[in-house]
């Protein structure tokens, strides 16, 4: 008898000290391929996960930040390009190139303090059984006949939202951007705080279009059946959406994170991003008939000034300006 009490003491113990990463992420990855690829980590590392979703990116931001002296994260995973640069210049991330970034297709991608996970192009999907017209450029989105059937995403909380803002940045100029959201402002139904809203809004039929990725036509097939969302990539130029995975400077776990990080340029990850993150993987997989017959190529892929990132914070306030007065 004690003999099995001194067990099951050593059990409790064992469980009681195993390693724990915390993970702070998005609705999007929480909600979604986490439920798929941390069970694999957990038992290949014996470790356990715990995934902390703030709702959207700019929340997480925001925490990190927050936490800056204190940080109760190890890893955090979804930020977009600009998010990914603001925490770089508040130096919340630690400086890491995992080994297996020499697996990522597109060279350009790879970074010191970010890794790259995923990318897809950004695009309005609209309901093909309520809208027969759709958009074909942002001036369109203007028009009377789109006034409050559409929803955009909060620039300020959303990576997907901040996307957008980039995007009409990248497709109309600076001031082009702003004069188009002085007027959009007028026609949208409503600001989400976060791309999980605005796509819940889209499926319960509150909303016909919403801000999305141009794989969305893949996911309508994967999910329905048929093409009940149809992705518009405008006319003026596609603007293409990455998100990155760091390691949490002074997190408690660095060597877990960094094990977790090295984890999502596997095989293993990789393959799972296509029909759980509904994005592109980063390294050579293959993909899934949906993405291969569904999804809209882009004939132009847009760019940004090189200093947009460092006036990130003056563009948002202009935006909430504009837009929000």
């Amino acid at each position: 008898m004690k003999k099995l009490v001194l067990v099951l003491v050593l059990s409790m113990l064992t469980t009681s000290f195993a390693a724990q990463l915390v993970i702070y992420t998005s609705d999007s990855f929480a909600g979604g391929i986490a439920k798929v690829v941390i069970p694999k980590f957990e038992q290949m590392y014996k470790c356990k996960v715990k995934v902390v979703s703030f709702g959207s990116m700019g929340d997480v931001l925001a925490r990190l930040i927050a936490e800056k002296n204190t940080p109760r994260a190890d890893v955090v995973v979804g930020l977009n390009q600009q998010q990914l640069s603001k925490a770089i210049a508040e130096d919340l991330l630690e400086k890491f190139r995992p080994v297996n970034s020499k697996h990522i297709t597109y060279r350009a991608l790879v970074t010191d303090y970010g890794t790259v996970y995923d990318y897809g192009a950004l695009s309005m999907i609209y309901n093909v059984e309520k809208i027969k017209n759709p958009p074909r450029s942002f001036w369109d989105l203007i028009k009377p006949e789109y006034k409050g059937r559409f929803v955009l995403i909060d620039p300020r909380t959303s990576s997907t939202g901040l996307a957008f803002f980039m995007w009409t940045i990248a497709a109309l100029g600076e001031e082009g951007a702003f004069e188009f959201w002085n007027k959009v402002k007028n026609n949208v139904l409503t600001f989400t705080s976060g791309w999980s809203a605005a796509f819940k809004m889209l499926e319960t039929g509150e909303a016909d279009m919403i801000v999305s990725y141009a794989t969305d036509g893949a996911y309508s097939m994967h999910r329905y059946g048929t093409i009940k969302y149809m992705p518009v990539i405008f006319e003026e130029g596609a603007y293409v959406l990455e998100e990155y995975a760091s390691v949490v400077k002074g997190a408690k776990n660095s060597a877990l994170a960094r094990a977790f990080i090295e984890f999502m340029l596997t095989p293993d990850f990789q393959r799972e991003v296509p029909l759980n993150q509904w994005m592109y993987p980063v390294i050579n997989v293959e993909l899934p008939e949906v993405f291969r017959k569904y999804v809209p190529q882009p004939k132009k892929i847009l760019k940004l000034p090189s200093d947009i990132n460092k006036r990130l914070d003056e563009l948002l306030k202009r935006w909430e300006s504009t837009v929000i007065g």
